[in-house]
């Protein structure tokens, strides 16, 4: 080996010693850290798990070699400061909250938390917990909060939510919120996520949702009690991909505004009382999943504009009361999946185009008031199995077989 080659490598031999000796003894020191940061995790963690946590002891520095779990830290200005806080049996070593768990003064105090998330916390219902807290001390810095699975939250949505100017992700799922939704949510214009689905929300959707979230991706207020019709400012959540109002009371036509939404992915607005359909559905290109039913839609299906959908792969209209024919033209999204126009007062033939949709897995006739022959081969009853249902059309028969008998509750054609 020549001598430079040589000097070179001791060189960086040497280098690589002293940095594994400053990082040795970095990690041998306590991480820089507020005592009043410290101070505030401790007992905000406290009023969640019990007294009995002995966080100072256990985790003397939570931020640098003793982290913990569902805690996670940065650096501002060369002092640590906790920025996540997630409670909750995730993983096995994961915070879990006491019976008693309640919200601590100091949780409030963590000037530099961004992120902050409950899983099943508040759990006993003789001991509720409400969203009504100091809000506001965390309005510069939050940016998602969540709470999951928490039957022993109750109480409204408290409007001192929209304080948090921040906020990027609102999630209060299957909890046991009730009352009507505040309408200064709405003020959350940095939002890209809203989910409150699963609780006992009432009301109407608040007009100023559609006026100001300009940059929410996901709305998501299924599984509550919200009534009303759908205001026509949705049409301004522009960039909204997924819009779910299912399993609610809601009521009056589809507003045609909601064809303005462009990047919608998925409209699913099942179970509600919505009457009244709407072309301009058809104006959503970028739609995969079409959930309709279980409304009084009324009407025919050439109303629903599905002729411009290419990009559909799941087409769900049961029991929404269409009537008239089924537009052969349904079969030119070659992307569908999965369609289900049963429980309808729907006549005259099945296109037989619909065997050759390749990715077809499902399609549900039944229950309508369709004529005429079955077309399809018998290849594509193998394919579809029991997810082929065109029972209960009187009209309706078939000449072909599927696994050696008749299709269910499809009469053979006579001639």
């Amino acid at each position: 080996m020549s001598k430079p080659v040589a000097n070179t490598a001791v060189s960086v031999l040497v280098f690589f010693l002293i940095c594994l000796r400053i990082t040795s003894e970095a990690d041998a020191v306590a991480a820089p850290m507020e005592e009043t940061e410290r101070e505030a995790l401790y007992l905000a963690i406290q009023g969640f798990v019990g007294s009995h946590w002995d966080g100072r002891n256990l985790y003397p520095d939570p931020c640098g070699w003793t982290p913990i779990q569902g805690v996670s830290c940065d650096v501002f200005e060369g002092l640590w400061y906790v920025v996540v806080v997630n409670i909750g049996p995730v993983l096995d070593n994961s915070l879990e909250c006491s019976q008693e768990a309640a919200f601590s003064p100091q949780l409030f105090e963590l000037k530099r938390l961004r992120s902050l998330s409950f899983f099943r916390c508040f759990t006993s219902v003789n001991q509720t917990t409400t969203l009504s807290q100091d809000w506001r001390k965390l309005s510069g810095s939050l940016e998602t909060l969540e709470f999951r699975s928490n039957d022993g939250l109750t109480g409204a949505i408290p409007v001192d939510l929209a304080l948090l100017s921040n906020l990027q992700s609102l999630v209060l799922v299957e909890n046991s919120l009730t009352g009507e939704l505040p309408q200064e949510l709405g003020n959350l214009v940095r939002l890209k996520r809203m989910s409150l689905a699963g609780n006992r929300l009432s009301g109407q959707l608040p007009a100023s949702l559609g006026n100001n979230l300009a940059e929410l991706l996901i709305l998501d207020l299924s599984g509550n009690s919200l009534s009303g019709s759908l205001p026509c400012s949705i049409g301004g959540m522009s960039s909204l991909l997924k819009l779910d109002l299912s399993n609610n009371h809601l009521n009056g036509d589809i507003p045609s505004e909601l064809g303005k939404l462009k990047n919608l992915t998925l409209l699913d607005l099942r179970n509600n009382s919505l009457s009244g359909v709407t072309p301009s559905l058809g104006d959503m290109a970028s739609l995969r999943y079409m959930l309709l039913s279980d409304n009084p839609l009324g009407g025919n299906l050439m109303q629903l504009g599905l002729r411009n959908l290419r990009s559909l792969t799941t087409l769900d209209l049961s029991n929404t009361g269409f009537v008239g024919g089924i537009p052969e033209y349904i079969t030119d999204s070659r992307r569908l999946r999965f369609i289900a126009l049963d429980n309808n007062n729907l006549t005259g033939s099945v296109p037989k185009k619909f065997q050759e949709l390749s990715g077809l897995t499902a399609l549900y006739l039944n229950d309508n008031n369709l004529t005429g022959e079955l077309e399809f081969s018998d290849e594509f009853y193998r394919r579809m199995g029991s997810r082929f249902a065109a029972w209960n059309n009187p009209n309706l028969c078939c000449r072909f077989e599927s696994s050696g008998r008749v299709l269910p509750g499809v009469q053979r054609c006579e001639n």
